[in-house]
């Protein structure tokens, strides 16, 4: 099933946000089912975290509605939208204990000793934490005191948790380690979950579905296989992928069968499809090709790269070099084991068209059958 036929955990209806004369939000539609993983992605600035704030209530709403549940609570204090939010800083408070520190949100809504201590005893158990009860949060490592404040969103038992990039602060081991711990604790919760990050590689692991963000702007919303195999624009194109997408410029040649795409330094089949689709056959173009596409061949390649730098990672070798022309575009191919030997070299590659990613230049929207 869609989303979209799904019970509404979380809906935003035309949601803008403005400071003073600059709209940072531009007219945001999102629906998010009950129990869903979505995850909004993008680069610093680009407005996943003012949306994030205004969920929670953080930053009022310019324009628009937001709808927890299906209850309208655009107005709404932030105590009063039935959210729990985990901030990257922790924010925990350093006088009090792990054990306080996740009451203190019950203690304030004045619920029984009773409930309390049952909810922290819980919630400390699902995340392993039960030793840490009585310590403070300096004697926390990080990767603990992100559990603390987990931990401490969890006893409230929220309708959302809402995620600000709770992982930044973790050095890389701890972040693959959280990872894998939250995908494991969304699993045993099935809470409605707004994650917000700029990492592609918790989006993609993390996401049932990612919302990609542009300049306030929602550019695709898609489960992970989605916004990497059909890019929707020029723009998730380069975003999505390590590394990035190789992006070339073309011209559409008729010619015999279904045609060619041109370049300066290249020659691909066009697709069967390309043609219709096309507002004119002089209409320019950008062809997008994953490393992973690209392979060697001996004769018939669509492309030559000189090989400038190749980086050796066990099964594979990243190979950074430029196509063989003056001025060659600079090109990266993922190739399987030690290609150490090919630096240098001039290499003859190949990609098969159902490969090919194609892209008009003036409105950066993928052409697709």
């Amino acid at each position: 099933m869609t989303p979209s036929s799904l019970t509404p955990g979380l809906e935003l209806r035309g949601v803008v946000k403005r400071f003073g004369d600059v709209t940072v939000v531009t007219q945001l539609d999102l629906q998010v089912a009950e129990g869903e993983f979505v995850v909004l992605l993008g680069e610093s600035g680009c407005g996943k975290s003012t949306t994030l704030r205004m969920i929670a209530g953080l930053e009022e709403v310019t324009e628009g509605r937001i709808l927890i549940g299906g209850r309208d609570v655009t107005d709404a204090a932030p105590m009063a939208r039935d959210i729990a939010m985990v901030f990257q800083s922790y924010a925990l408070y350093p006088h009090m204990n792990v054990a306080q520190n996740m009451s203190f949100a019950l203690e304030l809504a004045r619920r029984p000793d009773s409930e309390i201590r049952a909810k922290v005893a819980r919630a400390a158990q699902v995340l392993n934490i039960e030793h840490l009860l009585e310590r403070k949060p300096k004697e926390l490592s990080g990767g603990q005191r992100q559990r603390v404040a987990i931990g401490r969103a969890i006893v409230r038992e929220p309708r959302v948790f809402l995620f600000d990039e709770p992982l930044s602060n973790l050095d890389a081991k701890l972040r693959g380690h959280m990872r894998a711990e939250l995908a494991l604790l969304h699993e045993r919760l099935g809470k409605t979950t707004v994650y917000v990050t700029h990492d592609q590689i918790e989006a993609m692991t993390l996401a049932d579905r990612i919302v990609i963000f542009d300049k306030g702007r929602i550019q695709q919303v898609g489960t992970p296989s989605e916004v990497f195999n059909q890019p929707a624009t020029l723009f998730v194109a380069a975003f999505i992928g390590t590394p990035t997408m190789n992006l070339l410029d073309a011209r559409f040649d008729a010619g015999s069968g279904h045609g060619h795409l041109r370049g300066e330094g290249f020659e691909l089949p066009a697709p069967h499809w390309l043609r219709g689709r096309l507002q004119a056959l002089d209409q320019k173009l950008t062809v997008g090709v994953r490393p992973q596409a690209l392979r060697v061949v001996a004769d018939g390649a669509a492309l030559t790269l000189r090989a400038d730098v190749v980086e050796y990672l066990g099964t594979e070798s990243q190979v950074v070099g430029h196509l063989d022309t003056p001025g060659g575009q600079r090109i990266t191919a993922t190739l399987p084991g030690d290609a150490h030997a090919l630096l240098h070299q001039k290499l003859g590659l190949t990609v098969g068209t159902d490969d090919l990613h194609i892209f008009d230049n003036a409105s950066g929207m993928a052409l697709r059958p």
